[in-house]
C-alpha cells in the first residue's frame, strides 16, 4: 500500500488470511449513547466505537450537560436523566445519519430552542416525513434551507400523545427509530401510550429490532401490534442497567467475510457472531450463497473461499437486500470476482445515503471495467474478465463504504488507487491498517 495525502494505491494482492477484531457497532453505539443519557441511573459502555459518527454524537451530549467520563480502552461512563442542564444549542452533526434523526426527535419533544446541521452532503438527506410525525405530536420545528431536509431549528411545542402518530419509513428506518427512541420522553410525561403507525413499508426492519432491543435493556418493552403498530406504554422511562457492552459492527465485517471468501482465508472476525442483535450478520449467509465456507461461532465467524487471483470464481446471484442494504455494497464489490451477472434487489435506500450509492457504485465499477446496469431501486453488476481489468482511480464520494468497499478490488491483477481514504473515519479509522495485516501478494 502506497498512501498520499488524499489517495491510496492498493497494489494487486492475492490471499487474505489471519484474524482481526471488529470496532463496536456504530448503530449500537448511538442509540445506546442516546438512551443512556437519557437514562436515570450511571452507565458504563463498553466496546463504544471510536469514529466521527460517534464523537459528534457524545460532543452534542455533552453540550447538552450530560456527564460523560471516557476512557482509552472504548469505555465511556454517562450518568443520564432529564431535564438535561442545558436547553439551547447549535449542534453541528457532520454526515452523521445515526446522530441527527435521534437527536432531531429527541430534542423536539423535550422541548428548548435548538438548531442542528451538518455537512452539505446531510442537508440533502431527507427529514420531512420524521418532521411532519414530530410536528403531528405538536413539536415546534422550522426548515433554515431547502423544506423537507436539514439544517433546522426546534423550539419549545406543546406535546400531546393522544392520538397516534403515523411516520413514513420507506425512505429510511431511522426515522421509526428516532420516534421509537424519543418516545417514553413523552409517554412519562403524558400519562398515556405513545402510538406509532408506521404508514406503508418498512425498510431496514432490523436495524428496528436493534432500537427494540436496546430499549428493553434500558427498561423500556415496546408493544409490538402487527407489524406496522408500535406502542411505547404510559409511564414509560428509561432505567439505566449498569453495564452495557457494545457488540462489533456487523456491517464492517462483511468486508472481512469478503476478503475470507475471495482470499481463500480463512478470516476469523472476533466481536460478532450467532448472539449478534445487528441484521448484517445475515451476510454471512450471502458470502455462503457466494460459494464461501463460513463457520458460525457464538461472539465470531470464520469465512474460506475461493482464491479468485488464481481464476476461481464465486457464484453469482439475484438477491433482494432490503434488510441489509449496508453489507449489501460489499455483495456488489464481490459480484467482480462472480461467475455471472450478479443482481441486487430492493436497494433503494442506497439514494440517500451519504452519497447516491447505486449512482457511486455504478460509475466506479464500471471504472474498474465491470458492465453496470441499474434502476431506481436495483443493480446488476456483470464481472470483469481477468484480461479487462482496469487500473483506475476509485472516487469515494466522502462514504465510508465506498472505500472499504473497493478495497476488495485489489484482488484484480491491477493497482488501484482509492481517493480520500480517510472517509473511513466515520466508522472504522484503522480499517486500512487491520486490512493490511490479512491480505498477501
Amino acid at each position: 500500500m502506497t498512501l498520499s495525502d488524499s489517495s491510496l494505491c492498493l497494489a494487486p494482492v492475492r490471499t487474505a488470511t489471519g484474524s482481526m477484531a471488529l470496532p463496536g457497532s456504530k448503530s449500537i453505539s448511538n442509540r445506546v449513547l442516546l438512551v443512556a443519557a437519557l437514562a436515570q441511573g450511571t452507565t458504563t459502555l463498553s466496546g463504544l466505537l471510536d469514529s466521527d459518527d460517534t464523537k459528534v454524537m457524545l460532543a452534542a451530549l455533552k453540550e447538552l450537560g450530560v456527564p460523560i467520563q471516557q476512557g482509552a480502552d472504548g469505555t465511556a461512563v454517562l450518568t443520564g436523566g432529564l431535564p438535561f442542564g442545558v436547553q439551547t444549542g447549535d449542534f453541528f452533526l457532520g454526515n452523521a445519519g445515526t446522530a441527527f434523526r435521534p437527536l432531531t426527535a429527541m430534542l423536539a419533544l423535550m422541548g428548548g430552542d435548538y438548531r442542528l446541521s451538518g455537512v452539505d452532503r446531510m442537508h440533502e438527506r431527507p427529514i420531512g416525513d420524521l418532521v411532519d410525525a414530530l410536528r403531528f405530536m405538536g413539536a415546534n420545528i422550522d426548515y433554515l434551507g431547502t423544506p423537507g431536509y436539514p439544517p433546522l431549528q426546534i423550539s419549545t411545542g406543546v406535546i400531546r400523545a393522544d392520538t397516534p402518530v403515523k411516520i413514513k419509513a420507506n425512505v429510511s428506518s431511522q426515522f421509526l427509530t428516532a420516534l421509537l427512541l424519543a418516545a417514553p420522553v413523552v409517554a412519562a410525561k403524558a400519562g398515556s401510550d405513545v402510538v406509532i403507525e408506521v404508514d406503508g413499508e418498512l425498510i431496514s426492519r432490523p436495524y428496528i429490532l436493534i432500537t427494540l432491543n436496546i430499549m428493553e435493556r434500558f427498561g423500556v418493552k415496546v408493544i409490538q401490534d402487527g407489524e406496522h403498530r408500535f406502542i411505547v406504554p404510559a409511564g414509560s422511562s428509561y432505567t439505566s442497567p449498569g453495564n452495557f457492552h457494545i457488540e462489533g459492527d456487523a456491517s464492517t465485517a462483511s468486508y472481512f467475510m469478503a476478503l475470507g471468501a475471495i482470499g481463500g482465508g480463512p478470516v476469523h472476525i472476533h466481536g460478532a457472531g450467532l448472539g449478534s442483535i445487528q441484521g448484517d450478520m445475515a451476510f454471512a449467509d450471502v458470502a455462503q450463497a457466494m460459494g464461501a465456507t463460513v463457520i458460525k461461532h457464538q461472539d465470531s465467524v470464520e469465512v474460506s473461499g475461493v482464491c479468485v487471483a488464481k481464476g476461481e470464481r464465486l457464484r453469482a446471484f439475484d438477491m433482494d437486500f432490503n434488510l441489509i442494504p449496508d453489507a449489501a455494497m460489499t455483495a456488489a464489490a464481490m459480484a467482480l470476482y462472480a461467475d455471472g451477472p450478479c443482481t441486487l434487489r430492493n436497494i433503494a435506500s442506497w439514494r440517500v445515503k451519504e452519497t447516491d450509492r447505486i449512482h457511486a457504485m455504478h460509475t466506479e465499477l464500471e471504472k474498474l471495467g465491470a458492465k453496470v446496469e441499474s434502476g431506481p431501486d436495483w443493480m446488476r453488476v456483470h464481472p470483469v474478465p481477468q484480461d479487462g481489468w482496469q487500473a483506475t482511480d476509485i472516487a469515494t464520494y466522502d462514504d465510508h463504504r465506498m472505500a472499504m468497499c473497493f478495497s476488495l478490488a485489489a484482488f484484480g491483477p491491477v493497482p488501484v488507487t482509492i481517493l480520500d481514504p480517510d472517509c473511513v473515519s466515520k466508522t472504522f479509522p484503522d480499517y486500512f491498517s487491520v486490512y493490511k495485516t490479512l491480505v498477501q501478494a
